[in-house]
């Protein structure tokens, strides 16, 4: 797509860093330079004040990601490319069945009730809930890390999303300042929310996570 609108070498493309090396790849493929913007840190897509203050110039370009079945705030990026003349492209994720969502709705619904000690995503309009992620507040990652492991030792299954920012991986190093998008990735955890899992199921992950509290650090 990128090619296909003319974007090539001497462009600069904005995009996140939290997630997807494939999107930065794709920009540097295209022969142009991926530049970095940080994230709302509810939404975990691109800020649009961020977005601005990365456009110079040489953008040609911005690819908004939605993230974890939670669309990204687009209509904010779209006003700011038709005032700077950049082409915004949005890259999706797969979609589920619609009773697939529904049930993992239901399903996301019942933690954000239950769960204490950690910080439940924000929910907002045509989330899917591909992945639940939740926050695990303290002073960075051993925190998180730490929870994770007993979290596993419990039997629940669970993830870290974006272990490190493309801005941190050999290839795409960049000194550039993008504190929501590091303190997301020292943070968050993904917890089971698949349509398959019973009730029981559910109430163990509630179970072992909320034994987990003594382990969190208060959150400044």
């Amino acid at each position: 797509m990128l090619r296909a609108a003319g974007v090539g070498v001497g462009d600069e493309v904005v995009v996140p860093a939290f997630g997807n090396v494939e999107v930065a790849e794709a920009v540097a493929m295209a022969g142009a330079l991926p530049v970095f913007a940080d994230i709302d840190p509810a939404t975990y897509c691109l800020e649009p004040a961020a977005v601005e203050g990365a456009v110079t110039a040489r953008t040609a370009a911005i690819v908004v990601v939605h993230r974890f079945g939670r669309p990204a705030d687009i209509g904010p990026l779209h006003a700011l490319g038709r005032r700077h003349g950049l082409l915004v492209l949005e890259h999706g994720e797969t979609e589920a069945p619609y009773d697939e969502i529904a049930q993992r709705r239901e399903r996301a619904a019942f933690l954000d009730t239950k769960l204490r000690g950690v910080r439940t995503p924000a929910g907002g309009v045509g989330h899917t809930y591909q992945q639940y992620v939740v926050r695990v507040p303290g002073n960075g990652r051993p925190d998180r890390d730490a929870f994770a492991r007993a979290v596993r030792a419990k039997g629940i299954d669970c993830g870290i999303p974006v272990r490190t920012p493309v801005h941190r991986l050999p290839g795409f190093r960049r000194c550039v300042s993008l504190p929501e998008t590091e303190r997301a990735a020292d943070e968050t955890l993904a917890l089971p929310v698949e349509a398959t899992l019973t009730k029981r199921e559910m109430q163990r992950i509630v179970s072992a996570c909320n034994a987990l509290g003594g382990l969190l650090a208060p959150a400044l």
